[in-house]
């Protein structure tokens, strides 16, 4: 989560550069609770998939029909145990990364994660700080304005598209003026994120809940079942990892120390002299 401050004046000037007061206290705090929440989110959840590592289509994983993703184990021809991973009903040996793995003592066994209460506590808990910290960063971003101002795509960004996918992949970055503001990908990935994937992966959470769905009967059928529901919940929470990777990929090499500085004191620094 972060947030471009564009209306703020130049903090000091030093060598044909400036400090830009880029966030905010309010935005730098949000942003440093969804990063621990997302992070426990995300391994609790792992822990929590490993007690039954298999995604299915439907209301019900007692159809019998195979499920859609399946990490287990099998016993090879030698009676071995050997891991395997199976995607709509391909099988794919992945002992020593998905399903079984070397222990100690040198055996290959089952690999699990232990403690499935206690993730559940923890996710539980944690999706629930994030949820009121990101309807805090919305009401937030509504209020000030940011949410208009600096991630809602104008004409001239829908026209530069093309050159900022190819300035992308050339990871030729914005220098000077042009650094302190998002460009047209980086608003419509924080727009997929905002108004897509964070209220798509928190309503299938909620889909999941025996209690709601006896709250509001059906409503989860709309989504094609409760177990289609935790499909969706588990390839939407990779989306967002894949969105993390990218951010902080994007972070290291368009400038790691000023874009840190940034999230923690506010203030980044643009090289004016750049932008001649």
């Amino acid at each position: 989560m972060s947030s471009s401050e564009s209306a703020a004046a130049p903090a000091s000037v030093h060598a044909g550069s400036y400090l830009y007061y880029r966030h905010s206290l309010a935005v730098r705090v949000m942003h440093w609770i969804n990063v621990i929440a997302l992070t426990i989110l995300f391994l609790s959840g792992l822990n929590i998939f490993s007690a039954h590592p298999a995604l299915y289509w439907g209301k019900s994983s007692y159809t019998g029909k195979p499920p859609l993703f399946q990490i287990a184990t099998r016993e090879s021809d030698e009676d071995h145990v050997v891991g395997v991973t199976r995607i709509l009903g391909h099988e794919f040996v992945t002992t020593e990364v998905l399903g079984a793995a070397t222990d100690a003592e040198g055996d290959v066994v089952a690999r699990t994660f232990p403690g499935l209460s206690m993730a559940r506590r923890w996710h539980f808990f944690f999706a629930w700080v994030f949820v009121i910290n990101g309807l805090c960063y919305l009401a937030y971003s509504i209020a000030s304005r940011h949410l208009a101002r600096d991630l809602a795509p104008d004409a001239s960004d829908w026209r530069s598209i093309g050159r900022s996918i190819v300035d992308h992949l050339r990871f030729k970055h914005p220098t000077g003026e042009a650094a302190k503001r998002y460009n047209v990908l980086q608003k419509l990935a924080y727009l997929s994120v905002i108004f897509v994937l964070l209220p798509l992966v928190i309503l299938m959470g909620f889909a999941m809940s025996p209690w709601l769905d006896t709250l509001i009967p059906g409503w989860v059928d709309f989504f094609g079942g409760r177990q289609s529901a935790r499909t969706i919940h588990f390839i939407v929470a990779w989306l967002l990892v894949a969105f993390v990777l990218i951010h902080v990929f994007e972070v290291i090499v368009s400038g790691f120390w000023n874009h840190l500085r940034s999230m923690i004191t506010g203030r980044y620094r643009v090289n004016s002299e750049l932008s001649k």
